[in-house]
Formats: C-alpha cells, sequence, structure tokens
C-alpha cells in the first residue's frame, strides 16, 4: 500500500477531531499536534500585481451536445438556467472536437419546418421533456464515448435552433455566447471554405444575434481525427479571412470578437504551430487561446491530483506559451482545461477530488499572467463537467460559485511556498469582489493536500481583522464524494429555481487560519485596509 493511500485511510479520523472539538475557533488556531505544519507565506497587500478579466472564470459548453439537437433544449431546463446565472458574468464558449464537423444547414434547406425560436427567459422546457431528455441523454454519452474511442466522428448538421437556444441561454444567463466554427471545410489548397461561416454569419446577423467567434478546435489534432494537416502559416491567413467576414458585416463589425487558435498545450509541434500562427494571424484576433490539462483521464490516479508537481507543471506551460505569444501583445486565455483529457476521469474529475485542481489552476493561471479561464464544461459530456446527468451541481460547482462571490480581479503577490512540505499548502491572494465587500478587503484562497491540519500565519494587517471562512470538505466517500460541505453542511439547490444561501463563518481577529486535512477554503478579510484594494 502507497503512503499516499495510508493516508487517505486516515482522513475520516482527521476530519472527526476538526468537526467534534473547537468549533469555529478550531479554524484559527494551533493544536500542538505535531503533525501539523505551519506555512508563513510572504503576502504582499501594498500592491496589486495584475487585474484579470472580470469575467475570468468562464465557462464551455462541448459542441457534442449538439450531435443530436434535441438536446439543445436541456438549455432550456429552469434548474440549468438557476445553476448558469450563478456563474455570471461569464464567456460561454460553444466547441470542441465535434465542431469541426458541424455544417450549418437551415431547417427549411434541411426539409424541416423552419427554426423554433426561444420565446422569452420564462420560456422553459416542460418537466416531462426534461425527464426524458436526461434518461435519453445516458444512452448518448455512451454513443459519444464510443466515437472518441474510435476516434470516428460524423458529420452533423445543425439548424436555426442550435443557435438560437445557444444564445437564449447565454443571454438570459448573463454570458457572452463564442461559437466555434468548423475549420476542417478546406478548399483544395488547404484553405478555409469560408461559405458555410458566411450562411451562418448571415443568419445570426438577421437575427441581431450578439456573439463573438471561434475557428477551430485544437489544429494540432486534425491528422489523427481528420487525416487533414494544417500549419502555422495557413492557420493564420484562415483567422484573416474569417476576420475579414466579420468586418464585411455591419452588425459584427463593433460587436463581435475572434479568438483563436485553440492549439492543445505546449508539446514538440504544437509550439511550432501557434508561432506560425501569430506570424500570419496575431492581428486578426483579440486573444490568444490554448488549452490544458493535466493528465490523461483513462490512466491517471488519485495521486496525481493531489500531487504538487503535477499542479505545478501548469506553471512551465504558461510561461512557455506567454513567451511565444509575447509578440502577439494580446491577452492570453486558457480558453478549454479542465482535470484530465479524454473526458475527464471517472470517479475523480465529477468528485471533491478534483477541486484541488480546479482551485489551484484558477489562482496560478491568475497570477501568472493568463486573462480568462474557461472550464470545460458545465453540461454535457465527459466526467468534468459542473452539471450532472441529473443536472445536479457537483464539487466543482459550488467551488466556482462562491470564487464567483468571493474574488475580485485584482491579484494580490504570495511568495514563500515553494519548497519542501509546504508545497503542500497552496495560498493566494485577491481583493475582495466588489461591491459585495467593501474597498480594502481581502480573500485568501486556500488548499491542503496534506493528509493533517495547517495552519497558515497571518501577517499584522490580517491577523487584526475578522474572518468569514468558508471552509469545503466532502461528504460521506471522503474525496470520491459527489457532494461538498460547506462549514460542515452539505451543500445543495432549495429547489430548481433557487440557490442556497452561502453563508461563511464568522471568526475573531487571530494569528493564524488553521486548514483541516485535505480541504479547500475561501477565506474573506473584511477588515484587513489592504492598500491595494483600497
Amino acid at each position: 500500500m502507497s503512503v499516499m493511500k495510508s493516508l487517505l485511510l486516515l482522513l475520516p479520523l482527521v476530519w472527526s477531531l476538526v468537526t467534534q472539538r473547537g468549533g469555529s475557533s478550531r479554524l484559527h488556531r494551533g493544536t500542538g499536534n505535531s503533525s501539523v505544519h505551519t506555512v508563513a507565506p510572504d503576502l504582499d497587500l501594498a500592491r496589486v500585481v495584475r487585474r484579470v478579466e472580470r469575467r475570468f472564470l468562464s465557462l464551455t459548453i462541448d459542441a457534442s451536445l449538439a450531435e443530436e439537437e434535441k438536446f439543445m433544449y436541456l438549455l432550456s431546463s429552469r434548474k440549468v438556467r438557476t445553476l448558469a446565472r450563478g456563474l455570471s458574468p461569464a464567456f460561454l464558449r460553444f466547441g470542441g472536437t465535434r465542431q469541426d464537423f458541424m455544417e450549418f444547414t437551415p431547417a427549411q434547406r434541411a426539409g424541416g419546418a423552419g427554426s423554433a425560436v426561444p420565446g422569452s427567459c420564462e420560456d422553459l422546457l416542460p418537466p416531462a421533456a426534461e425527464k426524458a431528455l436526461k434518461s435519453q441523454w445516458a444512452r448518448q454519452r455512451l454513443l459519444l464515448m464510443k466515437e472518441d474511442l474510435q476516434r470516428r466522428y460524423r458529420r452533423v448538421h445543425f439548424t436555426e435552433s442550435t443557435v438560437e437556444l445557444l444564445h437564449s441561454f447565454s443571454n438570459c444567463s448573463g454570458f457572452h455566447l463564442i461559437f466555434g466554427l468548423n475549420a476542417l471545410l478546406r478548399r483544395r489548397d488547404n484553405s478555409w471554405d469560408a461559405s458555410n461561416a458566411r450562411s451562418l454569419l448571415s443568419y445570426c446577423e438577421s437575427r441581431r444575434l450578439r456573439m463573438s467567434w471561434e475557428l477551430g478546435n485544437e489544429p494540432n489534432s486534425y491528422e489523427k481525427k481528420a487525416g487533414i494537416r494544417v500549419d502555422g502559416r495557413q492557420l493564420g491567413l484562415d483567422f484573416t479571412r474569417l476576420r475579414h467576414l466579420l468586418w464585411e458585416s455591419q452588425f459584427y463589425r463593433d460587436t463581435a470578437c475572434l479568438y483563436g487558435p485553440d492549439v492543445g498545450q505546449p508539446r514538440d509541434h504544437r509550439v511550432d504551430l501557434l508561432t506560425g500562427f501569430l506570424q500570419t494571424g496575431a492581428d486578426a484576433v483579440d486573444a490568444v487561446t490554448w488549452h490544458h490539462y493535466y493528465v490523461n483521464g483513462r490512466d491517471t490516479s488519485l495521486e496525481d491530483f493531489l500531487d504538487p508537481e503535477v499542479l505545478d507543471s501548469l506553471q512551465w506551460k504558461i510561461r512557455e506559451v506567454l513567451q511565444t505569444a509575447s509578440r502577439a501583445r494580446k491577452p492570453v486565455w486558457l480558453g478549454e482545461t479542465s482535470s484530465a483529457y479524454g473526458g475527464g476521469a471517472p470517479g475523480l474529475s465529477d468528485t471533491f477530488a478534483a477541486g484541488f485542481m480546479w482551485m489551484d489552476k484558477l489562482g496560478l493561471a491568475a497570477r501568472s499572467g493568463l486573462d480568462v479561464v474557461m472550464r470545460q464544461v458545465l453540461i454535457g459530456s465527459g466526467s468534468y463537467h459542473l452539471i450532472d446527468d441529473d443536472l445536479n451541481p457537483l464539487p466543482d460547482y459550488w467551488l466556482s460559485l462562491l470564487y464567483k462571490r468571493l474574488v475580485g480581479p485584482e491579484v494580490l503577490s504570495v511568495r514563500g511556498l515553494d519548497s519542501g512540505e509546504s508545497r503542500r499548502v497552496r495560498v493566494y491572494l485577491h481583493c475582495a469582489r466588489r461591491p459585495s465587500y467593501r474597498a480594502g478587503a481581502v480573500t485568501l484562497l486556500g488548499l491542503n493536500l496534506r493528509a493533517h491540519l495547517s495552519r497558515i500565519q497571518l501577517p499584522p494587517p490580517l491577523c487584526s481583522s475578522t474572518v468569514q471562512a468558508f471552509v469545503l470538505q466532502p461528504g460521506e466517500a471522503a474525496l470520491h464524494s459527489r457532494q461538498v460541505k460547506l462549514n460542515g453542511g452539505v451543500l445543495k439547490m432549495v429547489d430548481d429555481q433557487t440557490l442556497p444561501e452561502l453563508k461563511g463563518r464568522v471568526l475573531p481577529p487571530a494569528e493564524q487560519l488553521l486548514l483541516p486535512a485535505f480541504s479547500l477554503g475561501y477565506f474573506v478579510f473584511a477588515e484587513a485596509a489592504a492598500p491595494a484594494c483600497l
């Protein structure tokens, strides 16, 4: 039995010690236990090191949801709409592998009766229809998984309904839609065939649908999934062509942005592809996008999800991309990201264990220079979704909801936790979200990857402030739980249109915070009066 597995067996005992002794003050003060590790991060409250986009935490919907267009109506579920609004404001990217096999086919041309245009934001899916779609979606997911394993993708024709449902969902949820176009429609000279995109743009303009655009998904994998190779130079020319189409539109000329090239994380040919793209396409895009996953979902383990070396690997990937993209002088986004590629790791990516990768990615990406992080996926295929197949929120949803409510865009400096056991206690610092909190308040994000309690030493400006503590721990199934507890109470919706009240536990001023074993926490210091946040 590995050391990590032995430690995980002790986890219920550690939690019982946390919850049975001392109540709220337990989160502040040490216990005299020799297994408690103390970290003393250098927290700089005097200056903002950088600011991220206000929609920093954003979302994706995988194009696989539209492989059968009827499943797009799940976006009209009252429960899904309620959960989505909780994560606004955000960008919503519609894309993924199957976007490069999708073609816009107006309903009348396809022999249909015409587009079914949704009405108001209260025009929702009836309960009986929702139940039927959820049942059918379980079978559809198996077909999608088979296609992914075989890498055989069929051409998908979508109509106005997909576009209207996506736009209605985005608009009613407080999102800005980014629609991914098919880049595998090629001419004989291997240039992009824009005729289908022109047809879609014409329809969207006629309906005055405000949205932005992407072209293609992970062009580095085109050869594997379609037998087509597109180099970076040609890719940049294709984006320039799409930019000209937007400029030709009186509606989209001033309202739409273009993002790309959505390459995979740096590895061999992928770096060269991004370099070539920037030489011919940098001026066409409003932000440079790339994708990142830590591990392969088919052969990963719980140990990987808790390994600080695995988490630290993101930092080196970010540095490489930023260095490559520096010549473009454009914002850099994680256009698609989650824990494990290949649809996620079942039993890990959809459980409490995934929260360590997700919270650390949010903290590290904001600190390291990225402006937006787009989570794969809000709803849809795979096991890395925020909303499960029964349309219930998973642990990473609640983690994201708290982030939206507590964390502001201003990033503050944290140093001194990059060696030894301290790497397992990870800390990030932001100004608190306004107007929820007054000027000067800060929010500390803390992760404890240890099987024991950990102390965080606080500097004088923070230890004189009261604290609102939002400590997240798993439910009865430990780290494999699909439930999450906030300060000891299981989080769940009140009903399909009501999220629970998220209350922090008020702690008195103290010199230390105490993070329980294998826990995640947000700590708001409302009276910090941090100069950087005034």
